[in-house]
């Protein structure tokens, strides 16, 4: 890290260093989750858009896991990076940017193998309709195949968060968001002489933007990033540095992997009352992740500047990690559920859906974000955890959000949904509960990990 950047993290007060890292890193991640809204919008506009929307909603499972093995094998890295420069250790903090690459590399093999072997029984575990299956399949087969950018990107995007320079990720990443949504009605309708590819062409707008977003992030992490030394030698596989990384990220990973399953499971257990079902909790999803994303956004804000202060035993700096992250993230969410509540409404009737689907929709906005703020909660406290070197504890606390006190409880209340779906608010029901436990469970766990990790640590250190 240039002297200049490793003096704004040691010396800048901690809520003017967060608010000026974390907003490019909120817009960031807000502009990711429009452009996967205006995928969903333009599909819904085709021909045939509802069963296409439905298509795309049961391949999103797999996009988001494989943005969560990216993003977290980047947690790791962004950690550990974050840590060695906190102790000035430029050799190690050279090395784990090293070996993320040799990971990322890795990681493209796993996404194009699933592409080719494993995509079809996948999507066939969730539908017996055969123009949803098609198109679900030919959707996912390219967005896997052509993975490079979704794996590449999460790792070079926390990197030069780790070093200080959230505005040039953001960057790279508005970048990649803005080619999406130009190239997604091009090449959805085939408008200027281009050929009309419909759900295809909106899987291609996907990976040309992340593709695109990489490359920009690569050129700035060569050009602008003197925090460590860029020898290939570096990117030879250490076990132990990797170990170091999943030691942190794994738990990341599989934290983001459940919203994954999450979503996957809950698509099994609507499909089995009704398609439309399926369809508005898909649209639903998008449309609130334009809210949660940026609690993310913070939240990877909160995890370097955190683990810097933790690795220069900075007992002050860490308290005030705590107490801004948690507020800021609450402030967020507090504005996203009020804004959701306000325009449900009209975000849902943007999309061509029948009546009956945009009513589901609406009841889904207007019931699930009521649990946005303990949601924030929990989402703040894992940055926290992460940078304090508490993986597992993040993990318990993704594992009740998304797993634990969703599935079985909304599985439970599908028994009262009627073949009318006029009471299907009822299955919606089932996040707030899940919030509002989590968010008590993860204070719990906070307390416990701050005594130990930093009241007991420290002492023993002086």
């Amino acid at each position: 890290m240039e002297q200049k950047s490793v003096k704004r993290m040691e010396t800048v007060p901690i809520n003017k260093l967060m608010l000026s890292m974390g907003i490019p890193v909120i817009i960031s991640m807000m502009l990711q989750a429009f452009y996967n809204i205006a995928d969903s919008f333009f599909v819904s506009n085709m021909e045939g858009g509802e069963d296409a929307l439905n298509a795309l909603t049961l391949a999103f499972p797999v996009q988001m896991l494989m943005i969560a093995i990216g993003i977290g094998t980047g947690v790791g890295v962004n950690v550990l990076l974050a840590k060695s420069l906190g102790q000035q250790d430029r050799e190690k903090a050279s090395g784990v940017a090293g070996n993320a690459v040799f990971l990322g590399l890795i990681i493209i093999l796993v996404f194009v193998l699933f592409g080719i072997f494993g995509v079809k029984p996948y999507i066939a575990t969730q539908t017996s309709n055969q123009i949803i299956y098609d198109t679900a399949v030919e959707y996912l087969q390219i967005c896997c195949i052509c993975s490079v950018g979704v794996a590449f990107f999460g790792i070079f995007e926390k990197m030069l968060q780790a070093t200080g320079m959230s505005l040039l990720s953001t960057i790279a990443q508005i970048s990649g968001a803005v080619i999406n949504i130009v190239l997604d009605p091009i090449m959805i309708y085939g408008l200027f002489g281009f050929p009309e590819l419909k759900a295809a062409g909106a899987a291609y707008a996907t990976v040309i933007g992340q593709i695109a977003s990489f490359l920009i992030a690569l050129i700035f992490h060569f050009k602008s990033n003197k925090s460590v030394d860029k020898s290939l030698r570096y990117i030879k596989p250490q076990a132990k540095l990797i170990k170091e990384i999943y030691a942190i990220g794994l738990p990341a990973i599989i934290a983001q992997a459940l919203m994954s399953f999450m979503t996957y499971g809950i698509n099994i257990i609507l499909v089995q009352v009704n398609e439309a079902l399926v369809t508005a909790y898909g649209l639903y999803y998008k449309i609130q992740q334009f809210i949660l994303f940026a609690s993310f956004g913070l939240r990877d804000t909160i995890t370097p500047i955190v683990s810097f202060s933790h690795g220069m035993h900075n007992k002050k700096r860490i308290m005030d990690g705590i107490k801004y992250g948690v507020l800021y993230t609450f402030i967020i969410m507090a504005i996203g559920t009020i804004a959701l509540e306000l325009f449900a409404v009209p975000l849902c009737s943007v999309f061509r859906l029948s009546g009956t689907t945009e009513k589901l929709c609406i009841s889904a906005v207007r019931i699930i974000s009521t649990g946005f703020i303990f949601a924030g909660t929990s989402i703040a406290l894992q940055g926290v955890l992460q940078a304090l070197d508490c993986g597992v504890s993040s993990l318990i606390i993704s594992i009740c959000r998304q797993l634990v006190f969703i599935l079985p409880i909304a599985w439970i209340f599908t028994f009262f949904v009627t073949d009318d779906l006029v009471n299907a608010w009822i299955v919606w029901i089932t996040f707030p509960i899940a919030e509002i436990i989590t968010a008590a469970i993860g204070i719990g766990l906070i307390f416990k990990n701050y005594n130990k990790k930093i009241t007991g640590e420290y002492v023993q250190a002086h």
